[in-house]
C-alpha cells in the first residue's frame, strides 16, 4: 500500500509502505475512505514537532471502513464505517478515567506522530473500542472527517476552556480551520458578539457569513485598538487559534478583568507572558491538547444539521495527489484553502 511518509524537516514522500497488521487484540485495521491534512501535520513538516521521527506515516484524521478487528474488540466488526479519533485512549488508565484522553498512558496523540497515521490506504488503530466512533447510516462522511480533530479541538480547547457564556463578547484570533471550528461551536452558547481577527480577507468574509458579528483584518488595522475602543474594557473570552507569539499577545491585551484566554494554537517557541499586567486582572489562561470527549455530542449536532462543518471543505483531491494537496494547504491564503479532503 501507499502512505505519506515524513522524512525529516521539509521532506515528505508518498510511497510504498508496509501494510499494517493487527498487533494487539484491541487493534482494528481500517481502510481509509477519506482523510485530510491538519495544521499540525504542517508543523511536523516544518520541524515544529521533533518527537515525530523520520519514517512515520503522517495523518491523524479520517473516516474509513473496518477491514479486520482483534479478538478483544467488542464494539466494531468488519465492514463498519467509522470516524477515526485523533486521540487514542485505552479507557482504563488514570487519565482516561478523568476523561483526559489526550494523556492516556497507552495512547494520546500518537497517530501520525508516534505511530503510523491516516494519510495512507490503511491504518492500524490501537484500542479500537475507545478510539473509533460509529458512523450513522446515511451520514455525510466528508463532514464527519471534521469530527476527527478540528471540531472537538475548537469546541473543547477554545469554547469550553474559555467558558463562553450567553451574552459574552468573544474574540477569535485566527480564522483558519481551528478558529472557524471555534466560531461554529461557540454559537451553541449564544455569545452576544464574536470578533474574528485574521490577515486573510477571504477567510474573514467566510467568518462573517458563518456567524461572526465583527471581523478585523489585522494587516490593515490595529485589532487591539479597535476591540478596546468598541468594548467597555475588552472581551470576556480571547481565543488564540494560530500558535504564534504575536497572536497570543493580542489575546493578552484584549481580555477584560475576570476574562479567559483560551489558547488552541500549537506553539513552536516561547511567548512573552505579560504577567506584570495580567496578575491583577484575575485572568484565567488555559491551553491543551483535545481530549475528544465531546465527539459523541458533536456527532449528534452534525447529523441533526445543527452545524454544518462540511462548509469548511474548500478543496478535494485523490489520496494519490497528496503531495500537491500539501502544497495547496501550505499556501492556504493564495489558494483560499481551509480544509482539504483526500479520497482513497
Amino acid at each position: 500500500m501507499k502512505g505519506l511518509v515524513y522524512n525529516g524537516p521539509g521532506k515528505i514522500d508518498y510511497k510504498d509502505v508496509p501494510m499494517p497488521i493487527i498487533e494487539k487484540p484491541t487493534d482494528a485495521l481500517v481502510k481509509i475512505i477519506k482523510t485530510t491534512i491538519c495544521g499540525t501535520d504542517l508543523g511536523i513538516l516544518h520541524g515544529k514537532t521533533p518527537t515525530c521521527k523520520p519514517g512515520t506515516t503522517l495523518g491523524h484524521e479520517g473516516v474509513g471502513v473496518i477491514e479486520e478487528v482483534g479478538e478483544s474488540v467488542r464494539n466494531f466488526k468488519k465492514g463498519d464505517h467509522v470516524i477515526i479519533s485523533c486521540i487514542t485512549s485505552d479507557g482504563t488508565c488514570e487519565y482516561c478515567k478523568k476523561q483526559m484522553y489526550a494523556h492516556c498512558e497507552d495512547g494520546g496523540w500518537i497517530l501520525g506522530h508516534l505511530i503510523n497515521g491516516t494519510q495512507a490506504e490503511y491504518v492500524r488503530i490501537p484500542h479500537a473500542d475507545n478510539s473509533l466512533h460509529p458512523i450513522p447510516k446515511g451520514a455525510d462522511e466528508e463532514a464527519l472527517v471534521m469530527l476527527s480533530d478540528i471540531l472537538p479541538t475548537g469546541h473543547e480547547i477554545g469554547v469550553l476552556n474559555g467558558r463562553v457564556k450567553p451574552g459574552d463578547t468573544i474574540a477569535i484570533i485566527g480564522a483558519g480551520p481551528i478558529g472557524m471550528s471555534a466560531l461554529l461551536t461557540a454559537q451553541f452558547y449564544s455569545p452576544a458578539k464574536i470578533y474574528m481577527v485574521d490577515l486573510d480577507e477571504n477567510r474573514l468574509k467566510l467568518a462573517k457569513k458563518w456567524g461572526a458579528t465583527d471581523t478585523i483584518n489585522s494587516g490593515t488595522e490595529d485589532a487591539i485598538k479597535k476591540i478596546l475602543s468598541e468594548t467597555a474594557d475588552g472581551v470576556d473570552v480571547a481565543i488564540e487559534a494560530v500558535g504564534a507569539p504575536a497572536t497570543f499577545d493580542i489575546c493578552q491585551q484584549i481580555v477584560r478583568p475576570g476574562g479567559h484566554v483560551a489558547n488552541i494554537g500549537v506553539h513552536g517557541k516561547s511567548v512573552d507572558l505579560k504577567i506584570q499586567d495580567l496578575w491583577i486582572k484575575n485572568i484565567t489562561i488555559t491551553m491543551g491538547l483535545v481530549n475528544t470527549n465531546t465527539t459523541p455530542m458533536l456527532l449528534k449536532t452534525v447529523t441533526s444539521g445543527k452545524i454544518q462543518p462540511e462548509k469548511l471543505i474548500t478543496h478535494r483531491f485523490k489520496l494519490d495527489d497528496i503531495i500537491h494537496a500539501y502544497e495547496v494547504f501550505g499556501n492556504a491564503a493564495e489558494e483560499k484553502a481551509l480544509k482539504i479532503i483526500l479520497t482513497n
